[in-house]
């Protein structure tokens, strides 16, 4: 095999240089579409995933123009720094998603649904139901307003940060640490935020509910709330669909910067 590659790095001078390249760049884009939305769904089958990350690091790669080899470069130090690179872009943007995610527990939760579990194949885990729901709701409208686009185009800046050949990753250039420590911290505030209307309903419910019990011991309050409160947190949940897909898309503009 190697008097193969060293017949046609002496046929094609250019060979080992793109040969090189494309190995890292491969790396950097396995480690993005790991933790990236929509792209680490497990769901999604590996073959799928490696076909994609193969394809555009063909098309990536002559793009780079990358240069000939430095001496005494380490093949495994760059592969392991870019995909790094790779995860990093990839779980800033999934951290919008959790945000989302959190919304959908705490609805979840306050609805009385904690028994209702669906199996989650992209966790391989028991997820909430709303939490699922709502989960590929936000990945809709992340879709729908070109967070691949910002994604990608991240990805791709990258590169000009943190070339291909470079020994030592500048996290402060490549992603914004500020905006990614605000996020990191803020992941439940925001879900509480989103999640807010319906919590402040069924809170609400339940102080009608505990009236009732005080008013009237005779009524069985705590079976009533296992009936009220799925219907009245489904209602006001459709009520306010069309505010929550403007405040998601509000809250996902407003995060664009962080790539």
């Amino acid at each position: 095999m190697e008097q193969i590659i060293s017949g046609i790095s002496t046929l094609f001078p250019q060979f080992n240089a793109y040969f090189f390249a494309g190995a890292v760049v491969f790396a950097r884009l396995i480690g993005f579409v790991r933790f990236a939305p929509v792209f680490h769904r497990t769901d999604v089958i590996s073959y799928v995933k490696i076909g994609f990350v193969f394809l555009f690091t063909l098309m990536l790669t002559p793009l780079l123009n990358p240069p000939p080899v430095p001496a005494g470069t380490s093949l495994i130090l760059l592969i392991i720094l870019n995909i790094t690179c790779g995860a990093i872009i990839g779980y800033t943007a999934r951290l919008l998603i959790l945000a989302i995610e959190s919304a959908g527990d705490m609805i979840n939760t306050q609805m009385g649904l904690s028994s209702a579990m669906v199996m989650d194949p992209s966790s391989n885990s028991q997820t909430a139901l709303l939490s699922n729901c709502l989960t590929l709701f936000g990945t809709i409208i992340f879709i729908h307003i070109g967070g691949l686009y910002w994604m990608f185009k991240a990805l791709i800046r990258s590169f000009q940060i943190f070339p291909i050949y470079a020994s030592s990753l500048p996290l402060d250039q490549i992603i914004n640490l500020n905006y990614l420590i605000t996020m990191t911290s803020n992941v439940l505030y925001i879900g509480l935020q989103l999640a807010a209307p319906i919590l402040l309903a069924t809170l609400g419910q339940d102080i009608i509910l505990g009236i009732i019990s005080r008013t009237a011991p005779q009524v069985n309050v705590f079976q009533l709330s296992f009936l009220f409160k799925p219907v009245f947190g489904a209602a006001i949940m459709i009520w306010i669909l069309p505010m929550l897909v403007n405040v998601i898309t509000d809250f996902f503009n407003s995060h664009a910067a962080i790539f």
